[in-house]
């Protein structure tokens, strides 16, 4: 199994990325020596447009519309020439110059998905001689191999994730401890509506499975897609086997062929998440397909495919509404951003899959090649857990000024580094710029005037906590249609869009702070930004211990009179 664990694409797309070559001429590349002449063919006739390449190399040349090409390999031969084209795998030869025309010849591709197909484990434990850890995987080697490097990944844990599976269960995080389930009334005129939690009970935090206990929901159509593409709505995360508890594997992103978008506007349909939105590749009983982001990948069964390069990849799992609200967004704010066109445009691959130097993805005992660590993306995707990651996300600027008896600070928080709002999708997720004058003995100064923490965001005087104290909060609150419970992450309940305060990409936010210091000295202005998975009370429900992160602290001393 050669898998490329990089960036896929839809086969149509790719090939409208061929350069366009005149009738009946031979296209070369520039090299430094003696050509190598051929044809590209297919059960016997010629493939205009192919791509032909030195494998691992920049060095590629467009088979003319009779599929001959002429390529000259740097430095001596032999050499090994790949060849692509859309609907085919990827084809190899070795070839050395001054030997005869070579023919390379390609296999079509599964003209259709097989529904029925079996999903490849990741494991070598599970005892599939095509598991991806059996080539992809060598303990010890740094920088690590993708298998390595997805196993302790997000992705690769998205359906045991003890967060995401205490949400869904109402349970707290060691799972042994569950919420009362949902009390609910009949209204007239409407029906039946759910009710606050009683506070005489034990509380471990909302959960789906206590609102809708008669139902799965959608939750594994992204978090246990192997499971839910057959029954989408049908699969309860918290009942899961082995291989389907593998989370997001690496055999299903390489069948990924195409992403449904809505062409009014580029982005998901509405409530088509996940595995309703991915169209596949899937191969027939005793043969294989594996799609990526190298055109060069061969001998094997592997075909080219350009998606993975591009944002288009990851929309149907991060764009999502319930009950018509907007809650995951990530994919569409990328769009809406300057960061999907022009010349500067990322995409989310070019942040969260920078290549870490590796400069192969298959073992070398296994068949690997070296290659250029440019052309080999991370499968350790950058979040929260990765520090310099979530430092490089915003600037922050502090300035302070003397003005008669008062101290004026000044804040911006500039979105620098995502291509998305800050924070994004997850509603629990929030940002508070914390900001703190004291003076020379140590004592806080009042705040005369200027926007405080909500109180959301902790009890003040509560280690941890910010509520009242100068500053500002990044983050959208959704409140519950009827139990008016905000802010909420149980968006799976109807709810309504209380505010919302995260920040743009390249947006700047400024705000102002009064003080008035209590006497002659040095006054020290601190002002913090930092990055939290949850709001404090669902936090402590639900016995999640994740730190704070901060993003940003800036500090300045300024003598007041």
């Amino acid at each position: 199994m050669r898998t490329h664990g990089h960036r896929l694409g839809p086969l149509a797309i790719a090939a409208a990325a061929l350069a366009v070559i005149a009738l009946g001429t031979v296209v070369r590349a520039h090299g430094q020596g003696a050509e190598i002449t051929g044809v590209v063919r297919a059960h016997g006739r010629a493939v205009p447009g192919a791509t032909v390449r030195v494998q691992t190399t920049g060095i590629s040349v467009v088979a003319n519309a009779q599929g001959q090409f002429a390529i000259a390999p740097p430095g001596s031969s032999p050499v090994r020439l790949t060849a692509w084209a859309a609907g085919y795998y990827i084809a190899g030869v070795d070839a050395s110059t001054g030997q005869p025309s070579v023919t390379i010849e390609l296999r079509e591709l599964p003209h259709q998905d097989n529904a029925d197909y079996e999903w490849v484990s990741p494991f070598a434990a599970s005892g599939a001689k095509a598991s991806c850890q059996n080539c992809h995987s060598q303990p010890g080697e740094t920088p690590y191999l993708p298998f390595d490097e997805w196993v302790t990944d997000a992705h690769g844990k998205s359906a045991v994730n003890p967060r995401f599976l205490s949400m869904y269960r109402g349970t707290d995080l060691s799972g042994r401890n569950q919420s009362p389930a949902t009390r609910f009334a009949v209204v007239p005129d409407y029906g039946r509506i759910a009710l606050r939690p009683d506070p005489a009970t034990a509380y471990f935090g909302p959960g789906y499975q206590l609102d809708f206990p008669d139902t799965a929901g959608n939750c594994a159509a992204c978090h246990a897609p192997t499971a839910a593409v057959r029954s989408p709505y049908g699969i309860r995360p918290d009942k899961l086997s082995t291989p389907d508890a593998s989370g997001i594997t690496c055999d299903f992103c390489h069948k990924v062929a195409n992403v449904r978008l809505n062409p009014a506007d580029g982005k998901p349909y509405p409530n088509t998440p996940g595995v309703l939105s991915f169209q596949f590749l899937r191969p027939a009983a005793n043969e294989q397909v594996f799609l990526g982001p190298l055109a060069d990948v061969a001998p094997g069964d592997d075909t080219y495919s350009a998606m993975h390069q591009q944002s288009r990849f990851c929309a149907a799992c991060h764009f999502g509404q319930s009950w018509g609200v907007q809650v995951y967004n990530s994919f569409g704010e990328w769009l809406d951003s300057p960061y999907s066109r022009g010349a500067g445009a990322k995409s989310c691959q070019d942040c969260h899959m920078p290549g870490r130097g590796a400069t192969h993805f298959v073992r070398i005992d296994k068949g690997g090649r070296l290659r250029d660590p440019a052309t080999i993306a991370s499968h350790k995707m950058r979040g929260p857990d990765d520090l310099a990651f979530m430092q490089q996300a915003a600037r922050l600027e502090l300035t302070a000024v003397a003005e008669g008896e008062l101290l004026r600070v000044s804040a911006i928080v500039t979105n620098t580094g995502t291509g998305h709002s800050l924070p994004t999708d997850h509603p629990a997720r929030n940002v508070l710029l914390i900001i703190s004058a004291t003076d020379a003995q140590g004592a806080e100064l009042d705040l005369v005037r200027g926007p405080a923490i909500p109180d959301w965001a902790g009890k003040a005087g509560t280690p941890g906590d910010y509520a009242g104290r100068p500053g500002k909060a990044f983050a959208r609150i959704l409140e519950e249609r009827w139990t008016g419970i905000a802010p909420t992450a149980a968006y799976w309940n109807p709810t309504i869009v209380r505010s919302d305060t995260r920040i743009p990409p390249l947006v700047r936010d400024s705000s102002q702070y009064i003080f008035r210091p209590a006497g002659v000295g040095m006054v020290r202005i601190t002002a913090r930004l930092i990055y939290r998975r949850a709001f404090p009370e669902l936090a402590r429900s639900k016995g999640w211990n994740d730190p704070d992160v901060t993003i940003q602290k800036k500090e300045l001393a300024i003598r007041f009179r």
